[in-house]
């Protein structure tokens, strides 16, 4: 089953206890983006410490409500343009709640090299995020298996992982 609209916002309001996601592509084509990224590219930068919009105030109601909302982001160095334009907004989104972390694996094998991006919902539901090669989304599909190796690719992710916020110390973005 495709997943789009109101059915897919509403699996961020209806998960119980948590929201996880898998992100594994260096960039994402984004069409409601592109002006932002222009503007970063051009120098523009936001203030990390008064930041904030719809995507924080949702953290924020989230961490109130006692849920978790988390992601592992698989990266290669160098950072991509658009990954710098993402960990840009990474800062504030982990001061209101997500729990971000990074599994560079630059130097290494990736443990999780033949995974997809997907949303897991209380470690019950996954949504198969579909993209071309250029990073734009095809559709979001609900997998309709068993959802164990997700849970044990989510495992993986967050142990062979480090917290955003270690990962950027002494980086230049």
């Amino acid at each position: 089953m495709l997943l789009d609209g109101e059915a897919w916002q509403a699996k961020f309001q209806d998960f119980q206890t948590e929201a996880w996601r898998l992100e594994t592509l260096p960039a994402y084509n984004v069409p409601q983006e592109a002006e932002q990224i222009r503007a970063f590219l051009a120098g523009e930068r936001i203030d990390p410490h008064t930041y904030s919009n719809e995507y924080t105030e949702d953290l924020k109601r989230v961490r109130r409500e006692g849920k978790s909302k988390g992601r592992v982001h698989i990266v290669t160095r160098p950072i991509s343009d658009y990954l710098r334009f993402e960990f840009m907004y990474y800062r504030p989104h982990v001061w209101a709640g997500e729990d971000i972390r990074i599994m560079d694996v630059t130097d290494r094998p990736n443990p999780l090299a033949d995974v997809q991006d997907f949303w897991m919902f209380d470690k019950k539901e996954v949504v198969l995020m579909n993209y071309e090669d250029d990073g734009t989304q095809t559709n979001r599909e609900v997998y309709e298996g068993d959802v164990g190796p997700y849970i044990g690719y989510q495992r993986i992710a967050v142990a062979e992982s480090v917290p955003f916020e270690e990962y950027v110390k002494g980086l230049d973005l």
